[in-house]
């Protein structure tokens, strides 16, 4: 698909690789040992504006745990002067008080992963006690702030409570609450080498993924497809580019044109919801909608 057909509407922007949780099934592999990576503010302050420049509409601030980078206040304030919409995935157990009044002052939207509405199976997940009761808090102070919220139920565990998850973040007021199959990248891989064909297919279609040391990707899953760095390369070269027009292809080549008609609501604030995924915890790829529920997953850095 040629760059004049295929717009960059939305970018996952990947401030930090370092997380306060360490969840087996992380797909950025992040955890307390990562770092925020070679991009400087001014960096992302020029890849924001090259975004622009490109006709960008929204943007995911995104880690690692992105309310632990120290310059997510200013990047936010950016975006938002630069007329984009914006959201940030966040385990939600670390929001200090002056992001509240960011978020609320920049319309920011917040998307979360929650893994049962039980505390104990959920902090087992996360490897981080305490963690479900501040996530579970924070989506409430977030929700009477009126501050739109997204959530992603994840199942990584046999018998993990994954429709009582779902039907707790529905009581709390969640207006949309996602989920998806196992994707093998990062900790989830279990040591496998990732493959095209555990996409979802839409990657690169109307978006791309930037990472904490400048590096563009077609999705946040899609790491091991580098298309170029911003640090190196003009956004819209690599957007434009040979190496963009080649992982395009071998995308499509695997997965067809037609799986760009389905996306995961869990990560791209840019889709609106769409059954059978909400709030039932259903199947955003058509291919597994057959299997059991317990089973559909996907990793997540939050």
């Amino acid at each position: 698909m040629s760059a004049a057909r295929n717009r960059l509407k939305f970018a996952w922007l990947e401030v930090t690789g370092f997380c306060n949780e360490l969840c087996d099934h992380c797909y950025a592999d992040s955890s307390p040992k990562g770092t925020n990576g070679t991009m400087t503010f001014q960096d992302w302050e020029r890849t924001i504006d090259q975004l622009v420049g490109l006709g960008a509409l929204d943007v995911q601030f995104i880690g690692g745990e992105p309310t632990l980078y120290p310059h997510l206040p200013d990047l936010i304030r950016h975006a938002h002067g630069a007329g984009l919409s914006i959201e940030v995935f966040s385990n939600l157990t670390h929001v200090r008080d002056h992001l509240w009044a960011i978020f609320t002052d920049c319309g920011v939207k917040l998307a979360t992963s929650y893994y049962s509405d039980s505390a104990k199976d959920h902090d087992t997940v996360t490897n981080l006690r305490g963690s479900h009761r501040r996530t579970r808090r924070n989506i409430q102070k977030a929700l009477s702030l009126d501050i739109p919220v997204r959530g992603g139920v994840v199942a990584v565990r046999e018998g993990q409570r994954v429709r009582a998850a779902a039907k707790d973040l529905v009581d709390l007021g969640v207006g949309a609450v996602g989920g998806d199959r196992t994707r093998a990248f990062g900790r989830a891989s279990r040591g496998a080498a990732p493959t095209i064909a555990d996409l979802c297919g839409h990657c690169a279609h109307e978006k791309c993924a930037i990472g904490p040391t400048g590096d563009v990707w077609p999705c946040v899953l899609g790491r091991f497809l580098t298309m170029g760095n911003v640090r190196e390369t003009p956004l819209a070269d690599i957007w434009c580019g040979a190496r963009m027009a080649e992982v395009t292809a071998g995308i499509t080549a695997v997965h067809g044109e037609g799986a760009q008609s389905c996306t995961p609501p869990q990560f791209l604030p840019m889709c609106g919801p769409c059954g059978p995924c909400v709030p039932s915890v259903g199947h955003c790829d058509p291919r597994g909608a057959d299997a059991p529920v317990e089973a559909a997953t996907i990793g997540s850095p939050a």
